[in-house]
Formats: C-alpha cells, sequence, structure tokens
C-alpha cells in the first residue's frame, strides 16, 4: 500500500509539470501529436490513449488507469470524467486548473519523524501519515481521507468559526480561574487572621466550659454502650438469617438428590458452594466486632490548665477514615431502563455472560444456561434472532463486520459464528489446548485466556498460535478479555483484580478488585468498566488500572457490562436467581 501511495503521489507531482513543458509546443504539433494519451503511461514510456480524465490529480487516463483510479483508497473519491466528456487537449482547462497548485502539507507525524502527516481518520479523530495508515488505520478498518481531498471548504466554514468560539470560551475560562485563584490567596490570609481571634476567644471561654465537657464526654460513653449492644443484636439477626440461608441450601439439595433431578441438583451444589463460602466470610465479618474505647487527654488543655484531670476525645481504635474519591465523576446517569431477552426457546432463567454491540442498535449476548446466542433490537427491544449451541458460551468477540466468535470453555473449542441482516449461522470451530474462557480480537488476532493452567494466548486467524503469555504472577484464573491497540485488559477471578497487559506479554499494570471481578467494557475515552458480583457493584478504572472507584452500588449481582458510545449508555446484566433480574438487560444512560 506504501509504494501505491508513493506512486500517486509521484503521478501528481509530474502532472504539475507536464502542462508546462508541452503547452509550447501545441500550436506546431503533428496531428498524432494532438491526440491524447494516458499521462501515468506515457512517463513510464508507453503510450497508450486516454480513456477518461481526473479533475484532482489533473491527469489523462487510460482504461486501466482510470478503473484502478475508481478503486485505490487514495483516489477514489476524485472527481473523474469519462471519455465524453475529458478534456481532447492538455490545455483546453489550463484556464480553470491550477497546474501549479501543490499541498501545503509539511506537519511531521509524531510518530514517524521522517513522514508527513496526509491523512486523517474520522473513526478515531487522529491526523495519520502514510504509515500511520498501513500499520494502525487500513481500510477495512477505518475510514481515512486524504486531507486535500476534504479540506477545500474548511476555509471559513463553521467547523472553523465553532473551534475560535470554543478556543476563546476556555481561554476566557482560564483567565477566571486565575482570578479566582488570587480571590482565594486573599481569603486564605483573611480566615488565618479569624483563626487567630478564635484562638484568644477559646483561651477564654476554657473554664467555663470545662463541666460542659465532661457532661458531654459522659453522655458519648454512654451512647457508645448503646451502639453496641444495637450492634451487638444486629449481628446476631444476621448470624440468623445466615443459618437460615444454610439450612434453605441443604433441604433443596436433600430434595433434588431424593427426586434424582442430576442437573439441578449439580447446578444447585456449585452454587451452594459459593453460597457456603459467602456465609463463612460474612461470619468472620460479623463476628470480628470486638471493639475497644480509649479515652485520649487532650495534652493541649493539660498543659494550658496545669491539671491532670483534662477532659479529651473518645474514639474507636477499629474505624479507619474513608479515602477520597479517585477518579473524577464524569458521567451522571441520569434514568435506568430495561430491555427483556427471555424467549419461548428458553428452558431456564437466563444467565447473560457475555455481550457485544455487532452494530449500533444490534446487540449480541451469549446465554449460558440456555445454551444459546440472541440478536437483540435496541431500538424495538426486542430479541429478533435465537442461535441454539452444542454447549454453554462464555465469552464472544466480533472478529469482521460479518463474523464473531465464542468460547466454550466446558468444551475447549472456539465456535465461529456469521451474522447477515441480523441473523445467526455457525461456521467452522477452532480446538484449544485448555479450558478457555474470554476473547478479544484486534486486527484479526484473537486474545484467549485459559485456566489451569493459567495463560493468555494470541492466536491468528489461521488458528496458529503467535505467542503464549503464561500466568506465573500475572494471572491465576483469567476470565474476560478486552483489546485496543496498545493493550490487552483481564480479568482475574482468584487474584481479585485487572491487569493490562502490553502485546508483548508485559504486565504495564493492575487494579485489585475488593470482591469477584466478572464482566469488563471499555469506553469511548479508554476507561474500565468491571462488574464485581459480590460486592454488587460496577467500578470504572483508569485505562492504566491504577485508580478506580464505585460507578454503581445495590445491583443484583452484576454479570456481564457493555458500554454504546453513540448514544453514552451502559448495559449489564444480572444474575442473581431472580427472575425480575435475571431475564433482563439493565441500561443506564447517561448525560
Amino acid at each position: 500500500m506504501a509504494e501505491k501511495k508513493k506512486s500517486l503521489s509521484k503521478k501528481l507531482t509530474a502532472s504539475k509539470s507536464l502542462s508546462s513543458s508541452t503547452s509550447s509546443t501545441f500550436s506546431t504539433a503533428s496531428d498524432e501529436d494532438l491526440k491524447v494519451y494516458c499521462q501515468s503511461c506515457v512517463r513510464e514510456g508507453a503510450k497508450l490513449p486516454a480513456h477518461g480524465y481526473c479533475t484532482v490529480c489533473k491527469e489523462h487516463l487510460c482504461k486501466t488507469c482510470f478503473n484502478v483510479h475508481k478503486k485505490h483508497k487514495l483516489s477514489r473519491h476524485h472527481t473523474l470524467l469519462d471519455a465524453k466528456r475529458m478534456p481532447i487537449s492538455l490545455n483546453q482547462f489550463s484556464a480553470s486548473i491550477n497546474i501549479s497548485q501543490h499541498y501545503d502539507l509539511t506537519q511531521p507525524c509524531t510518530m514517524h519523524s521522517k513522514e508527513k502527516i496526509k491523512y486523517y481518520c474520522h473513526d478515531h479523530k487522529e491526523l495519520l501519515c502514510s504509515v500511520c495508515v498501513t500499520l494502525k488505520h487500513p481500510n477495512t478498518v477505518c475510514e481515512v481521507n486524504y486531507i486535500p481531498d476534504i479540506s477545500s471548504n474548511i476555509i471559513d466554514s463553521k467547523e472553523y468559526q465553532d473551534m475560535l468560539k470554543a478556543i476563546k470560551t476556555t481561554a476566557d475560562e482560564c483567565r477566571n480561574k486565575v482570578k479566582d485563584i488570587r480571590g482565594m490567596t486573599g481569603k486564605s490570609n483573611n480566615s488565618l487572621k479569624d483563626v487567630l481571634a478564635d484562638i484568644k476567644k477559646y483561651r477564654q471561654e476554657i473554664n467555663q466550659i470545662l463541666d460542659e465537657l465532661e457532661k458531654q464526654a459522659e453522655d458519648i460513653a454512654k451512647l457508645a454502650e448503646q451502639d453496641d449492644e444495637k450492634s451487638l443484636k444486629a449481628v446476631v439477626t444476621s448470624l440468623d438469617d445466615l443459618t437460615k440461608t444454610l439450612e434453605t441450601s441443604s433441604d433443596t439439595l436433600k430434595q433434588l438428590n431424593t427426586s434424582k433431578q442430576a442437573d439441578k441438583l449439580f447446578l444447585e451444589l456449585k452454587l451452594a458452594e459459593k453460597t457456603k463460602k459467602d456465609v463463612e466470610e460474612n461470619m468472620l465479618k460479623l463476628t470480628s466486632h470486638d471493639v475497644k474505647y480509649i479515652f485520649n487527654p487532650n495534652k493541649a488543655i493539660l498543659t494550658l490548665l496545669k491539671k491532670e484531670k483534662s477532659l479529651g476525645s473518645l474514639t474507636q481504635r477499629y474505624k479507619k477514615s474513608l479515602s477520597k474519591s479517585v477518579l473524577k465523576k464524569s458521567r451522571q446517569a441520569s434514568h435506568q431502563s430495561t430491555l427483556c431477552v427471555k424467549t419461548p426457546k428458553d428452558k431456564y432463567e437466563c444467565l447473560v455472560s457475555a455481550m457485544i454491540f455487532f452494530t449500533p442498535d444490534c446487540l449480541i449476548i451469549s446465554d449460558y444456561l440456555n445454551k444459546a446466542l440472541k440478536v437483540v433490537d435496541t431500538s424495538t427491544k426486542s430479541v429478533t434472532d435465537q442461535l441454539q449451541l452444542d454447549g454453554k458460551p462464555w465469552d464472544i468477540t466480533k472478529i469482521t463486520n460479518t463474523e464473531l466468535a465464542v468460547t466454550f470453555s466446558l468444551k475447549q473449542t472456539i465456535q465461529f459464528i456469521s451474522i447477515s441482516n441480523n441473523k445467526l449461522r455457525k461456521n467452522r470451530t477452532l480446538k484449544v489446548d485448555g479450558v478457555c474462557h474470554g476473547v478479544g480480537c484486534y486486527l484479526g488476532k484473537l486474545v484467549v485466556s485459559f485456566c489451569d493452567p493459567a495463560k493468555v494466548q494470541i492466536i491468528d486467524m489461521n488458528d496458529t498460535v503467535l505467542s503464549t503469555i503464561d500466568g506465573e504472577t500475572k494471572f491465576k484464573n483469567p476470565q474476560h478479555i478486552l483489546t485496543n491497540s496498545h493493550s490487552i485488559y483481564v480479568s482475574d477471578l482468584e487474584l481479585r483484580r485487572v491487569v493490562q497487559l502490553s502485546w508483548q506479554g508485559k504486565m504495564n499494570g493492575s487494579y485489585g478488585v475488593q470482591g469477584n471481578p466478572c464482566g469488563i467494557a471499555l469506553s469511548d475515552d479508554g476507561t474500565v468498566f468491571v462488574c464485581d458480583d459480590k460486592r454488587n457493584v460496577i467500578e470504572e478504572i483508569s485505562g492504566d488500572c491504577s485508580k478506580g472507584e464505585v460507578l454503581h452500588e445495590d445491583l443484583k449481582s452484576p454479570q456481564a457490562v457493555c458500554w454504546h458510545s453513540e448514544t453514552r449508555m451502559l448495559y449489564y446484566s444480572c444474575y442473581c436467581h431472580d427472575e425480575c433480574y435475571d431475564n433482563y438487560i439493565h441500561i443506564y444512560k447517561y448525560s
């Protein structure tokens, strides 16, 4: 592609000089010389009759060059004239065409210093050189234009005017901030004067309030005693509830075993194992309520009053101060809605383990328990297609505009699925060498996570393993996968964290999740959403995995999450054994 671009550039340069070199000879040329030939071929030593004319390149083209010109990425948007409309001589359009025109594209590329910026990617809103286009923004993925092709109307355009206004607004805000800071400095100095006055006033009041302080300290101690009694009663109640939960689970297991319902018994056994673990953890927390109160004498008052019986503060040593949020909240949820994904074909309640947007209105979800992939039309809020599978699907990823891939952890396979007109169809199956969980794809490369042993593999479309990232200290039980041009994100259930890897396998960052990290999704500004079904929250963490904060709490065991950048909507699924939540996709709309 780079050679084609250079060739086209040479043609543009040569065409500018061709007119000046030939215009002086037309008046005395023979009939043969007056025939119009393909200027590209003439420069290469061949004389082929012209079949058309490009008004952008200012060149006559033979039939072959004419067809190539229409298809080539860098010239397909040029205006072409066929044989009937093309100029019959090289100087016919000289009055309307500025042959000496050149494009002032001299800005060097920040990534490739020897290349000049000549292209613009509309998808990523980035200025590019020819190397950038070839390596990171191919035509099959991005919409890229040659800048001279799209810049003709930029002079005095609305975009130009709007940008001037935006720059002025930002500059005005900066100047206002400077004024505010200077004003804050003056207020700070005044407040210090007030503090000194308050200190003197406090000194005068100490003797009068000692008796009141003593009474207040006694009242605080009594209130603490009452709070402890309430807390202990709450602990007892919670332990009773946990006991009932275990008894209910035990009764259910016995009933299923007696009725010999093996499938349900297996499922309930695994759920009971998780319930037992959660109960043990909660029980440990509830029974660790051992608070000791200590009276801390105020030494400043002791020194000031020269008395040994001074009053101070009453503290609880087990309490920790709350830390401030580490991420600035840029998203504000305005409302919540739901989308039902249960169909008559389903035998069980839905367990949506993963979901992706295939097109702006087409959401693909994997229903683990019902062994199905479903196509959801978000505009009509309905399931438009359902493909029954041979196993339980875990994770899904988009490969091309017509194909996606699904992992089956128990079958140790990846199923390729084609999609046309929002209808799903099974394609080939790829057998992998382990229990596969998460899957992602970028530029034709699959990234797959495995457990036992823990690893991540990068696989091409020919089923060749390009590289393997062994677990070691990076992960123990990797689950879901996210990919972009510079990073691979992996959620690890056992280590309870999300890690950021380079495409060479280097771990660049990690973020610890206090509960169980499940589904993950990327936002349009590079942050990562992660579901925590143990704490019932969705967290948003920075792209380098250095910090994060809870975005939504008090959810019902969130499992999978997906971000729609165009509508600024966050979609997530639940699995809490309640059909009112499990059978629906829940949606937050952001301003």
